[in-house]
């Protein structure tokens, strides 16, 4: 229900917007530009995020067929079960979908996006095989759509690249705040959901986030004790480096337990198409309606209204110029993306800005894109809370944002 609501906001408010250019501002090319942004999404949502998509969920799902066949999904699960059965108390132990939201976890956390894909359309599924019923999200759904929605990353990979090739100077600069705002957000996050679906907050679940604060925190302690170049060597190739290890790992530990892995990956591969057919009017829904509403100008005038707001307060509003990454980034990665790279052209990669508009890019996912991709690829329709939850961990992140952004380089 509140997806169809927020669905059908979306074009009547840019519908609106673009009425009021018209009559009052004479931007007679408004609805052209609305047009051609409505068929120009619809296409690039398949062309451009649905069909590159599937070589990804093609090799993945594959490598993961070779993974379950192996063992190893359901050892990682057994590992993990004292700690995501207090998360997940819907979830038999040793099922299947907790290994696989563990690997969904640390992909992320490496900040390897396209691999963590296929995993967590994998633990969708396997959660909705637990699911009564089959168009309502449970808890444990909307659970693990809020924990992937906070974004939680040890390495930045991606966004130092694109400080690296607008010309930074100081491009490992982000690392720690980043990590830090995703650290905030999971925990957050967690504690968020966890009491409104009134989870046992007993000694083992707090001594795992506990331990897992302590384990961030001597990763952070261990990065920030390099030197720049160290820092920027260390994001360039830990994260890529620690892929292809799993990739190589979960391969020879299929031949070690004698799994026949070529047959085994081409049976999970198969898999990957029926996925994409299944999310790709989800994608299209979804992208299109964002595209509508960002091409009429209602996102500068949400904007304009809450750096106005923020003036009324007296607070330091130096960090309003990054807002637009913040404010694009639950409706559309790309356009955050985007966002982010237009503050690096024209206030700089290494201003106090361009800085922080790094940070709001790596301390949050794409909310509604990740509810159309993964409720989607299951057939949900009744998403709950899910929108709401996955909305606040996104403010909790800019929040924490900012904060960071102000102690590290204000």
């Amino acid at each position: 229900m509140a997806l169809n609501i927020i669905w059908i906001a979306f074009f009547v408010i840019a519908f609106l917007v673009a009425l009021f250019k018209l009559i009052f501002l004479g931007d007679t090319e408004i609805f052209k530009l609305l047009a051609d942004g409505l068929f120009d999404s619809a296409k690039s949502s398949v062309i451009d995020v649905a069909f590159p998509l599937a070589g990804t969920m093609v090799f993945f799902l594959g490598l993961m067929n070779i993974a379950e066949k192996a063992g190893a999904i359901q050892k990682l699960a057994k590992w993990m079960n004292p700690f995501l059965s207090r998360l997940f108390p819907e979830v038999p132990q040793n099922h299947p979908a907790m290994g696989q939201m563990v690997m969904n976890f640390s992909a992320n956390m490496l900040g390897l996006d396209n691999a963590a894909t296929p995993f967590g359309l994998k633990a969708m599924e396997s959660l909705q095989s637990l699911n009564p019923d089959k168009e309502k999200a449970t808890n444990a759904q909307i659970m693990f759509l809020v924990l992937h929605t906070s974004g939680l990353t040890i390495i930045p990979l991606t966004i130092i690249s694109y400080r690296l090739a607008a010309g930074s100077q100081d491009a490992a600069s982000i690392f720690i705040p980043c990590v830090l705002a995703t650290i905030g957000t999971t925990l957050a996050s967690i504690v968020m959901v966890g009491l409104y679906q009134k989870l046992k907050w007993d000694r083992v679940l707090i001594s795992w986030l506990a331990g897992l604060v302590i384990l961030m925190g001597s990763v952070l302690f261990a990065v920030n004790s390099l030197t720049p170049l160290q820092k920027e060597l260390f994001s360039k190739i830990a994260g890529s480096s620690i892929l292809i290890g799993i990739v190589v790992a979960i391969i020879l530990g299929g031949a070690y337990k004698k799994v026949s892995v070529f047959d085994a990956f081409i049976e999970g591969a198969k898999n990957g198409f029926d996925v994409i057919i299944k999310i790709i009017p989800y994608l299209v829904a979804m992208l299109v309606a964002i595209r509508v509403f960002r091409d009429s100008g209602a996102m500068i005038y949400v904007l304009n209204g809450i750096t106005f707001l923020i003036q009324l307060t007296g607070i330091n509003t130096e960090f309003v110029g990054a807002l637009p990454v913040a404010i694009m980034k639950p409706l559309s990665g790309s356009g955050a993306r985007g966002m982010m790279l237009d503050i690096f052209q024209t206030q700089g990669p290494d201003s106090f800005v361009g800085k922080l508009a790094s940070i709001f890019q790596g301390s949050a996912d794409t909310t509604f894109y990740i509810i159309a991709l993964y409720f989607g690829s299951v057939g949900i329709k009744k998403v709950r809370y899910a929108v709401w939850a996955g909305l606040f961990a996104d403010l909790i992140g800019v929040v924490i944002a900012i904060f960071i952004g102000y102690s590290f380089f204000h």
